[in-house]
């Protein structure tokens, strides 16, 4: 009995803290995107660009994919046969940023 208290405390733990590191990658995603002006080409709600909407991205693409987006934009490009101009720029971000941007981004889904 003991011993499943313990665990369901130390399970509790785990489980909040694994959320609070969540929650700190999408808010520094959400710092990426507002630093980066994002907005300049995209819109999340009634904010930003209209013409590249991001409202449900992350029920649509991957976080992979996201991801790839974001680090080699021009290969990505190339590969959906996008024709959006201008084209997406390449991002020269940090590990932690792409992280946080991918994190905020999947986060954007359908309701």
């Amino acid at each position: 009995m003991i011993r499943a208290i313990v665990f369901g405390v130390i399970f509790g733990l785990g489980v909040a803290g694994t959320a609070a590191a969540q929650d700190a990658k999408v808010k520094k995603g959400m710092q990426v995107f507002t630093d980066q002006k994002c907005s300049l080409c995209h819109s999340i709600g009634e904010t930003g660009n209209k013409k590249g909407p991001l409202d449900e991205i992350g029920s649509t693409l991957s976080a992979d994919v996201i991801r790839q987006w974001i680090v080699d934009s021009k290969g990505m490009t190339e590969k959906a046969g996008a024709t959006r101009k201008p084209v997406m720029k390449e991002f020269k971000l940090a590990k932690d940023e792409v992280d946080g941007l991918v994190a905020y981004l999947q986060t954007l889904k359908k309701k």
